[in-house]
Parts: C-alpha cells; structure tokens; sequence
C-alpha cells in the first residue's frame, strides 16, 4: 500500500497553495492520495471564520475532479478533540499504516508545543514544506515548493472588499464565497 499524505488545517478558505502544497508532496513523496482534514473548532485555536459546513463545501469543490485528493471531515463531527495524534490513530486504526504529516515549516517550527508531540512522530513520517527564514531541525522530509505568497487571511480580505478572488482560488470557491456572501 502506498503512503498517504495528510494536510489539515481550517482551509478557511482553500485557496491555490494548499492545493500546490498537496501536489508537490504527491510528488516528492510518492504518495498515493492525499487527505485533506480541516479542523473543527477545538478550544486551543482560534475559531474560523466561515462554519465547518461552509468550509468542508469549498473544500469539496476545489478537490472535484483530483483524483488523488480527498476530504476527511472527521475532525468536524461533534466531540471530536481536533487533535492531529487523536486523527493519526484513528487512521492507523482504519489500516492506515504509511502516513506522512505534511506541514508547512512555520507549523512545524512549533510542532513540540503540539499534544503529544512524540505520539505524532511515532503515527506519522513528518513532511515538511520549507519557508524563507525558518531553519528545519529534526528528521523531516522536505517537500521542495517554491512559496506562493498566498494566504487564507487575504482571501478573506479581498472576499470582504468585494475584490476578485480568481488569482486566490478555485473558480467554483470563489463563486461559493460570493453567492454564500461569506467574509462580508
């Protein structure tokens, strides 16, 4: 069985570099699909903007038709913890055994204040995605991107003036921001 990578974050939007993140460790990694996971809203983060109905639809909408993508809502459902070691097992539980993590390098500058760390590592090979000015310590594999200076919180900002969207995201995100007139 091949690997799979697995990509969590609020996706709050999906904009192009999650996208390109997810195609480049498919590459460099050799992996057989990558899931994308968004996170529910735990009470160690900062809640998201848009409902996790809202997010996990966009979600599906950049991924239709990328055969080797697909969502795992389960950090949604009600009670789950939203923590990456409670996912990790769970995988491994469902038979998942070669997993990669995949991170970019800020979250993972930050992974050792992460609940249970050690477990993380143990469940999954760490994948990292490297960024300008941080330095990578550990036993990581590097995913080689070059950065896009994309991020979720721009998309909100220009969703919020009213600006295109088209250069940040999928065409039918962008359709679903407007027509659900989200980050207004």
């Amino acid at each position: 069985m091949a690997a799979i990578g697995i990509l969590g974050g609020t996706f709050d939007p999906v904009h192009h570099a999650h996208l390109a993140m997810a195609r480049a460790a498919l590459d460099a990694l050799g992996l057989e699909r990558v899931l994308f996971v968004p996170t529910g809203n735990p009470k160690y983060r900062t809640p998201a903007f848009a409902s996790g109905e809202h997010r996990l639809a966009m979600l599906r909408l950049a991924l239709s038709g990328q055969a080797n993508f697909e969502v795992d809502a389960r950090e949604l459902r009600p009670g789950a913890s939203g923590y990456t070691v409670d996912t990790l097992r769970a995988l491994r539980a469902e038979g998942l055994e070669d997993l990669y993590l995949l991170m970019g390098a800020d979250q993972y500058a930050k992974l050792a204040s992460w609940h249970k760390p050690k477990e993380i590592a143990e469940l999954a090979k760490i994948a990292v995605f490297p960024r300008p000015g941080v330095e990578l310590k550990g036993p990581v594999d590097l995913v080689p991107m070059q950065p896009m200076p994309i991020s979720s919180s721009e998309v909100r900002a220009r969703a919020a003036r009213g600006e295109d969207l088209s250069p940040l995201v999928p065409p039918a995100v962008a359709n679903y921001i407007g027509r659900h007139r989200l980050y207004r």
